[in-house]
């Protein structure tokens, strides 16, 4: 599993002109899911991005987590995070998990999160979202859970 992580002061996400979700200070999450990917994945990534310290503490320090702060996740499925254009202009979506996987894996990834006391908006699976945020920094941090399975073979 993939995931682009911004910190946001506020955001939302609109389908065909409703606002779906929309959170006040937290991060957006940008959640893509891949072939091969578990329940292993999403629990990985619903840990470690409840416990991103990238708020601000009191000396003005990345040192807070969400948890710190109240801060809130809007979750957004993004299989185009498994885009390749390697070989060419037009993104391939191969390594892209199928439909029914990604948004099981999505939702786990959410539910997973609000175990840990997080308030959780989202987006809709698959429709065509329109995402406003304010990127608060800006902060934006890459994460992969591959790279978590790389570590344990060093």
């Amino acid at each position: 599993m993939r995931a682009v992580v911004q910190r946001v002061s506020e955001a939302r996400v609109v389908v065909e002109g409703q606002t779906a979700g929309q959170i006040g200070q937290g991060l957006v999450v940008l959640l893509g899911v891949g072939k091969g990917d578990t329940l292993d994945d999403a629990a990985y990534l619903a840990q470690k991005i409840a416990g991103l310290r990238v708020f601000a503490d009191a000396e003005g320090k990345m040192n807070l987590a969400l948890s710190d702060v109240g801060g809130e996740v809007l979750a957004v499925s993004q299989f185009t995070l498994y885009g390749d254009t390697r070989k060419g202009n037009r993104p391939s979506f191969i390594e892209a998990a199928a439909p029914d996987e990604g948004k099981r894996l999505y939702e786990r990834f959410c539910d997973l999160l609000t175990q840990q006391g997080i308030h959780v908006e989202s987006g809709i699976f698959r429709a065509h979202m329109e995402v406003y945020l304010v990127n608060h920094g800006p902060v934006t941090i890459w994460l992969d859970s591959a790279e978590k399975k790389a570590s344990r073979r060093l």
